[in-house]
């Protein structure tokens, strides 16, 4: 037989190439952050992570984020805290499929709340796409922030599908009033339900109905609720997380019932600095009215879904109280104390 010999240049070229486009990728993005000393710098910690939620806990800021990974690969959850937003320490595993026998994979989006001296942990596990799998919302306990947090009940707090509503992106929301819900859902259905004061069940609403769903145009997933000056800002992200199109939008109501009208999209992608960006949280400074919203998004160049990395930016109002357009940074923030 006779082999006809090819040139291996064309492959090597294009390999080269290639290689020198995603270098200068990561030197561009890291020379971004070195502009601005003295900030954060976006991403805020290294690694893959999604989903991040921010919190205020023992006078340090804390995020508590997805680690970005395969479904069968996101067994454990890390945390990150920070006295200023800007220098951020790593705890890792605070909680995992270790310390559950029900949850075995794609753990997700975590929601942390401190009452009474303990500290809650909401998150999602199984991915379940029906009501006969085993999988939904559960709920963990620990002593401190950075845990080591145990499952609280033995079993998800919510594991069927609701209105529509797939059990995950679960948000624990504190209203003004002392109550505390679960806001959560995927597949394009938000739901909002009642929380026990133990946080080991659910309760429900006056008109002894649980699962309201409050799902506003252009919900896809990951909602977050905060009160500002009285009124209720629901927040979500829209699109497809492994698109360029994931973003984040939002609506006011005045309760935590809405109704909620979609206003407008205030984050999303850059092509000079990144794609994808949403799922996010806000965090407030205390005392102060001062906010920032946390939110993944994934680096030029990265083509992988899970290719995700967290990241910060200050988020701002109008006269009117509308939220102003989030613009992405490299440098993210500068330091605040809280």
């Amino acid at each position: 037989m006779i082999f006809k010999r090819r040139s291996l240049f064309p492959l090597i070229l294009g390999l080269t190439l290639a290689l020198a486009n995603r270098s200068q990728v990561g030197r561009a993005q890291t020379a971004a952050a070195g502009d601005h000393p003295g900030t954060s710098g976006n991403p805020v910690f290294p690694g893959w992570y999604a989903d991040p939620e921010g919190a205020v806990f023992a006078k340090q800021f804390w995020i508590f984020p997805t680690y970005s990974a395969k479904y069968n690969e996101q067994t454990f959850f890390d945390a990150f805290s920070s006295p200023d937003l800007v220098t951020w320490t790593k705890h890792p595993h605070v909680f995992g499929t270790n310390e559950i026998t029900w949850a075995k994979r794609a753990m997700w989006a975590p929601s942390v709340v401190e009452k009474g001296g303990k500290y809650y942990f909401f998150f999602g596990a199984n991915d379940i796409q029906n009501d006969r799998q085993t999988g939904g919302i559960g709920v963990a306990v620990a002593d401190r922030p950075e845990g080591p947090y145990a499952d609280l009940i033995g079993k998800p707090l919510v594991d069927r599908f609701h209105n529509g509503a797939q059990p995950i992106d679960q948000f624990a929301f504190h209203d003004a009033d002392g109550k505390y819900y679960l806001i959560y859902g995927g597949w394009r259905h938000c739901n909002i339900v009642p929380l026990r004061d133990d946080f080991r069940g659910l309760g429900t609403f006056p008109d002894g109905t649980d699962f309201k769903e409050i799902t506003p145009e252009g919900y896809v997933e990951g909602p977050f609720m905060f009160i500002r000056h009285g009124k209720y800002y629901l927040m979500w992200s829209e699109g497809g997380w492994t698109g360029p199109n994931y973003s984040v939008a939002y609506a006011i109501g005045d309760s935590p019932l809405g109704p909620f009208k979609r206003i407008a999209k205030i984050l999303q992608q850059d092509p000079a600095v990144a794609t994808g960006a949403g799922h996010h949280s806000v965090i407030q400074a205390p005392g102060r009215d001062e906010y920032y919203i946390v939110y993944h998004r994934r680096p030029l160049g990265e083509t992988d879904g899970n290719h995700r990395v967290v990241c910060i930016e200050r988020m701002e109002f109008d006269e009117q109280g509308q939220i102003k357009p989030v613009k992405i940074t490299f440098a993210g923030v500068a330091p605040v104390k809280p």
